[in-house]
């Protein structure tokens, strides 16, 4: 009896996720067999749902988002040494042979949508410290800006990760007023759907600077309308949620997503 491969998102919450529907069109357009599943696993389910997975030939891996990208760590193989450069991972693989690995494809999918802007020496915000900033600044630093200003509840874990990254800058409170900057990007969940608002005051923003906001749902937070009333340019999260989810695609299902389907999948996303 033939057995069909699957791949899934896991999370807590998870219902939120759209990662679904992006791997079932790109699956669909391909006319690829094969399925992409959502699965709510609690941090204390985590390592026994790692466990059963590893056993299932038909499991492809998972995508990993809030809150394990950096407890799953402990849990499969790092051959990439995602632990010491990034410190996160949202993408676990099952091999061939049945041994897992983790890795990150929210660093690149993150990088896409500015690699045309040249960010070198230009100072930026971050808001947040967890996983998905770790993934953040190791690409700002990659793109070699300049004075990196983090915005966190807790100081001390903001510190560290300028430090991790061999970044110059500053930690302040969320309450804190902004300096002027290039580039500000929201990788907390503040502003999803359940979750407090992110207020913040963008008066010292210059004019040509762009806010990115890596929350999707909703897809037109508080921060990208605020940014878009002093009509500063804006990225939304779909653009990081679709160029970490292909990378993703490729190691799972073993083929690229089809070119020239993006609007497509964007208008899918949105209804």
């Amino acid at each position: 009896m033939s057995s069909t491969p699957y791949a899934e998102v896991i999370g807590d919450p998870i219902a939120q996720s759209k990662s679904p529907l992006i791997h079932k069109f790109w699956l669909d357009a391909l006319g690829l067999a094969g399925d992409y599943r959502r699965a709510h696993i609690k941090a204390d389910a985590l390592a026994a749902f790692i466990d059963q997975r590893r056993t299932d030939p038909d499991w492809r891996g998972c995508n990993v988002t809030i809150p394990h990208k950096v407890a799953v760590m402990d849990l499969v193989d790092d051959p990439g040494n995602i632990r010491g450069t990034i410190g996160a991972m949202n993408t676990i693989v099952r091999q061939r042979d049945g041994s897992v690995i983790g890795t990150n494809t929210d660093a690149a999918g993150f990088y896409a949508p500015l690699a045309e802007t040249d960010l070198s020496g230009a100072p930026v915000i971050v808001v947040g410290a967890g996983g998905a900033a770790r993934a953040v600044l190791f690409a700002l630093a990659r793109a070699g800006v300049g004075h990196v200003t983090i915005l966190n509840r807790s100081p001390l874990k903001a510190m560290g990760l300028l430090a991790t990254f061999g970044l110059k800058g500053e930690v302040l409170g969320l309450e804190a007023q902004l300096p002027p900057a290039a580039l500000l990007v929201n990788s907390s969940s503040l502003g999803m759907a359940g979750q407090p608002p992110l207020d913040l005051d963008l008066s010292a923003l210059p004019d040509d600077a762009i806010v990115y906001d890596l929350v999707y749902a909703p897809l037109q937070t508080g921060l990208l309308k605020a940014a878009a009333a002093r009509g500063l340019d804006t990225v939304d999260g779909l653009d990081m949620l679709i160029g970490q989810a292909a990378l993703a695609f490729e190691l799972f299902f073993g083929a690229a997503p089809p070119e020239g389907r993006d609007e497509e999948l964007r208008a899918l996303l949105t209804a």
